[in-house]
């Protein structure tokens, strides 16, 4: 991986300010923070609600969805003083806000106050995704960032393999609270090798004033440009279906197939498929582009979105045909997703902080929505859940068919 091949290379701005193997490595763990403080909780859910007295598996849901909300909010607050501060400070403050804020919440007595410490954890995590994402774009564009991207997003869904079954071996050895006290640790844990390992990437000469007028006009600059716009808006649509996923995977396994010790490996298999699309993505984005491969990978998740659907409607779903068809949509979504970000991203190279801080506001919290929609109408069956993934999925392909003035599909 420390060999940057020359497609990649003609598209950066320099190297990696490290080796890029430990510079992938480095930003997979700053954004799987995020994945850690929502994933490693599924398993825990019911614990909690039997310690803090919720006894509705509905509400339970609430300890992602607080979490997610407070994410997507405060992205607008980190891009604006990455590209005044540089992003070094900034990103320091928000691993420094999460070893604090998973602390706060382990020693959570309510529901409410856990709800409270979730929100403000998801607030300052926020920081470890917006930096980071400007951190690449300071040193790759288009199909080059595309392929980092990838490369990133492969590393990074380790996390989502392997948290769930963090969080079950805690249960196994202590109480919900020891998952947080593991948050915490491993939130020092990157700090550390952030600060001692990765130099500043803005240029100084690149630095922003921090004025509302300024951030103002960046805001707009990255709401005009026609693909920062359009991309932004069909990830929120697709991430809809994911958190929706997200909210109720715990409930599917529990109640529809009475599976709850298949929690775990259930999770791991359709997280990994979705890092095997990032993965063929990373090995075909310089060769095939963004466009051909993100557009024909998204129309193939609406099909496999139906026809799960049509499977759950007719009442013909089993734990095997569930697995099967969300694996093959994930594939598909990790084929999509860094993709959609690196084109929203290719023009907003001299505004790199503010323009990700935006766009992550906007796809989170519009998806953290839409996926709490989708979980609150769990009814025992998959078919909410496949209905929000289909409806998502058209929405995003007709939002890039607008964006690209009807030309799918074609290389650039």
């Amino acid at each position: 991986m420390d060999q940057i091949n020359p497609a990649l290379a003609s598209q950066s701005h320099g190297r990696a300010p490290i080796g890029l193997g430990e510079f992938v490595a480095l930003c997979a763990a700053l954004m799987a923070l995020t994945a850690l403080g929502v994933d490693a909780m599924l398993p825990a859910l019911p614990a909690i609600g039997e310690s803090l007295n919720v006894s509705s598996a509905n509400q339970r849901q609430y300890v992602i969805s607080a979490y997610l909300i407070g994410f997507a909010v405060s992205h607008l607050i980190y891009g604006p003083l990455a590209d005044r501060y540089g992003r070094r400070p900034v990103l320091a403050i928000s691993l420094a806000g999460y070893v604090i804020t998973s602390a706060i919440a382990a020693a959570s007595s309510s529901f409410v106050l856990l709800l409270v410490a979730r929100a403000t954890m998801g607030a300052v995590a926020a920081g470890g995704r917006v930096v980071t994402v400007a951190i690449v774009r300071d040193r790759y564009s288009g199909r080059g960032m595309a392929q980092v991207m990838s490369l990133i997003s492969m590393v990074f869904m380790a996390v989502p393999i392997a948290a769930p079954a963090f969080g079950q071996a805690v249960l196994l050895v202590g109480t919900w609270r020891l998952i947080f006290w593991g948050m915490s640790v491993a939130g020092i844990a990157v700090l550390a090798w952030f600060w001692l390992r990765l130099p500043e990437t803005l240029d100084p000469g690149a630095r922003q004033p921090l004025s509302l007028r300024r951030i103002a006009a960046d805001y707009a600059t990255a709401a005009r440009d026609r693909y920062a716009l359009g991309y932004t808006v069909a990830t929120a649509a697709m991430m809809g279906g994911m958190f929706g996923f997200i909210n109720s995977v715990q409930q599917i396994v529990y109640d529809v197939f009475h599976a709850e010790h298949l929690l775990i490996p259930v999770f791991a298999s359709i997280a990994a498929s979705m890092a095997v699309g990032s993965m063929i993505n990373s090995r075909l984005v310089m060769r095939v582009g963004m466009r051909r491969i993100s557009h024909t990978a998204l129309t193939i998740m609406i099909v496999v979105a139906a026809i799960h659907l049509a499977v759950a409607w007719m009442e013909l779903e089993t734990l095997l045909s569930f697995v099967v068809l969300q694996s093959l949509m994930m594939v598909n979504f990790g084929l999509v997703g860094a993709n959609f970000q690196s084109m929203a991203m290719e023009k907003m190279g001299a505004i790199a902080g503010t323009a990700s801080s935006l766009q992550g506001f906007f796809t989170t919290f519009v998806g953290a929505s839409l996926g709490a929609v989708v979980g609150q109408m769990f009814d025992g069956t998959t078919v909410p859940l496949y209905a929000g993934f289909f409806i998502a999925g058209v929405s995003a392909l007709i939002i890039a068919a607008i964006t690209e003035r009807g030309r799918l599909y074609r290389p650039s």
